[in-house]
């Protein structure tokens, strides 16, 4: 692995003048590394960072890379990671047009690492040295802990997924304002929704009346809205004294309550583990938005790097080759789910739509077809949006609020069945529906998507660790549960109980008997409450 020459350098400062002069923002300073397929196998299984720490995972998964390329050869264009400077990887035979191409297709991701809110936390760490500071303590903890640091490494990832990312990217977005007390924080987010619940008609009723103090008052808005509150609600004052005194506790950030409520990892012989625990909880948390973003990400670069590529006057010669190859990248499959192609024609719908003017309440009174269709006010406002949908916006809610009946049209998307056919004994594919909802449906139970579980903190004590899953009509993996729950078990240090929800055994067991994947009449299935409990390292399941 060694840094690009002078000549790929400059054609890489040339990209990054075009790219910002179109209106991509992101740092000077840049790495770019030259690296071989055998590079590539080694970081893969890092996710690309050099300096991560060393587990054994990850020399298994070097060795099945190796497997594989031997098998089904292929060549990665680029990998670029989020840190400070940001770090990219070509591979050494890339001829000069495709560098441009792959060049314009990097600063889009960093474009986008560096501006989309949900990296907030990223941007001011060179994750890399923290990387590499890591990597050493977890060397150290070895030579003097041997195997037992692989141990809870292990267990720790089995439990990565439950941190709160929501939590800490909230708290960064909500930096205390001057003169601001907080009790409006308070007030709307736990009074009116835990307190003392209001209906909906009532929130928004109290969120007007706010903004009309401030209307009306300016800067002494908040004490007259307070005085109003205190007059109905008495009580307000005390419960927010009370709450200010009261630590939160972390009920959602699973891993975070175990690494600071853990008796086994409070005791004098065992605090090194909270190193590891806590090491392994920064990467989850590191690498959360990015798995979080994927659509919009290689999106919003495979959306650049095709309209600055074909401005480039260094590309002439090769525009077919370009097609050949965007085309692999960006193709629109038939059947699953490419989010180089969705990102991308999401992106460019966007642009066009609100140029347009058609996120206004005057197209979307409009009902007749052919009215929808010829509807364009010439906004010219299509770029500044699609910047401010980068910014502000994860896969969930890119997809959730703009994949649209118009979309699904334009490309002829469908969603895809599959049925058996009995008497030839082979699956067979059919269109099942062109419905938008259906289509965007699809796509949100194919995002990443960790389940809801929460610390219990009325039942939990030191000897038992009491976790509920919330029901969102998608089961645990029960493959899963009993390697979860053991580590969870060891780190705890004792009892672990786990309630959750699953479909009842005997729909679970038609299912698995052949019945057939699309099943349209099937009525929903129904659900019941079970309780798994690990206690020495013995999984048990009981209904309750």
């Amino acid at each position: 692995m060694q840094l690009i020459d002078q000549h790929a350098k400059a054609i890489m400062e040339g990209c990054k003048e075009r790219a910002r002069q179109a209106g991509l923002r992101f740092d000077d300073e840049t790495l770019e590394y030259v690296v071989t397929n055998r590079d590539l196998l080694e970081l893969a299984p890092k996710v690309m960072i050099p300096t991560m720490y060393d587990y054994w995972v990850h020399d298994l998964e070097v060795l099945k890379g190796r497997g594989r390329y031997e098998l089904y050869p292929s060549n990665p264009y680029e990998t670029v990671i989020n840190t400070r400077p940001a770090i990219s990887y070509y591979n050494d035979n890339n001829p000069d047009w495709l560098n441009v191409m792959i060049f314009y297709h990097v600063l889009g991701h960093i474009d986008f690492f560096q501006n989309n809110l949900f990296f907030r936390h990223t941007w001011d760490d060179d994750f890399t040295g923290q990387a590499l500071a890591a990597k050493r303590a977890i060397a150290r903890l070895r030579s003097e802990h041997g195997r037992w640091v692989d141990y809870v490494i292990e267990f720790s990832r089995g439990l990565d997924n439950l941190v709160d990312f929501h939590g800490l990217v909230s708290d960064l977005h909500r930096a205390p304002q001057d003169g601001w007390s907080g009790r409006l924080d308070w007030y709307f987010d736990v009074f009116l929704q835990g307190a003392r619940p209001a209906t909906v008609a009532d929130y928004v009723q109290e969120i007007e009346r706010y903004n009309q103090c401030v209307r009306d008052h300016g800067q002494t808005a908040e004490d007259v809205f307070f005085r109003d509150v205190q007059r109905r609600h008495p009580e307000f004052a005390a419960l927010y004294d009370k709450a200010l005194h009261r630590k939160p506790v972390q009920r959602r950030d699973v891993l975070r309550y175990i690494l600071e409520h853990s008796p086994f990892l409070d005791r004098e012989e065992n605090k090194w583990m909270q190193q590891v625990v806590q090491i392994v909880r920064q990467t989850s948390l590191y690498f959360q938005p990015q798995i979080r973003t994927k659509i919009m990400n290689e999106g919003w670069s495979s959306y650049w790097h095709e309209k600055l590529f074909r401005q480039d006057d260094r590309i002439a010669g090769h525009e077919v080759d370009f097609a050949r190859v965007n085309a692999a990248v960006t193709a629109m499959p038939r059947v699953g789910l490419n989010p180089y192609a969705l990102g991308m024609r999401l992106f460019a719908f966007i642009e066009e739509a609100a140029d347009q003017g058609r996120y206004s309440r005057e197209f979307l009174a409009l009902l007749d077809a052919e009215d929808r269709r010829r509807f364009d006010r010439q906004t010219g406002r299509g770029r500044d949006y699609i910047f401010a949908v980068r910014e502000n916006l994860n896969d969930h809610l890119f997809v959730r609020n703009f994949l649209e009946q118009d979309f699904v049209d334009r490309h002829r998307l469908f969603v895809a069945g599959r049925r058996l056919d009995q008497p030839r004994l082979v699956w067979q594919w059919y269109v099942k529906s062109r419905d938008a909802g259906q289509y965007k449906q699809m796509v949100l139970d194919q995002l990443y998507h960790p389940p809801h579980i929460t610390v219990d903190l009325e039942r939990t004590r030191p000897e038992t660790l009491y976790l509920v899953h919330h029901h969102e009509a998608k089961p645990l993996v029960r493959d899963y549960l009993h390697g979860a729950l053991l580590g969870c078990e060891f780190l705890w240090g004792g009892k672990v109980v786990l309630e959750t929800s699953e479909v009842k055994a005997a729909e679970r067991a038609g299912a698995v008997n052949g019945r057939p994947d699309d099943d349209d009449g099937a009525a929903p299935p129904d659900w019941e409450r079970v309780r798994y409990t690990m206690h020495e390292r013995k999984l048990s399941r009981e209904l309750i």
